[in-house]
């Protein structure tokens, strides 16, 4: 069994951070990509930001200045550091990893359970 498990959501005013952390603990045997996504209410689930295993990143446009991911492969976790927030960025944060649990199973996708970003004044 595998699990993501985000902390460090929350609620934060306008121009603040927040930093997000998902933790990937289980039978991992390899972890590729590992990104996070983001829901708002009544919206498509979008991609925030990616992070390979290398430290190769890409973003959203909407956070492109604001926000870095990075990650920590001996821990197998995975952070989004948040700055001048927006009431826009008013979301459920997904944590996600391409992984695998043994050198022989295919690579499959995985997500957390969601951690509530709330900006708002």
């Amino acid at each position: 069994q595998v699990q993501l498990v985000e902390s460090g959501g929350g609620l934060v005013q306008p121009g603040g951070s927040l930093r997000l952390s998902c933790a990937a603990s289980g039978s991992i045997f390899c972890i590729n990509t590992m990104a996070w996504y983001r829901q708002a209410p009544g919206k498509q689930r979008e991609l925030v930001a990616t992070i390979t295993p290398g430290g190769s990143t890409n973003y959203a446009d909407s956070v492109k200045g604001r926000f870095t991911i990075s990650r920590d492969n001996a821990r197998n976790t995975v952070y989004l550091q948040m700055n001048s927030l927006k009431p826009e960025d008013t979301a459920v944060h997904y944590c996600y990893a391409r992984l695998t649990t043994d050198w022989n199973s295919p690579f499959r996708d995985s997500w957390g359970q969601g951690t509530q970003v709330t900006v708002s004044s």
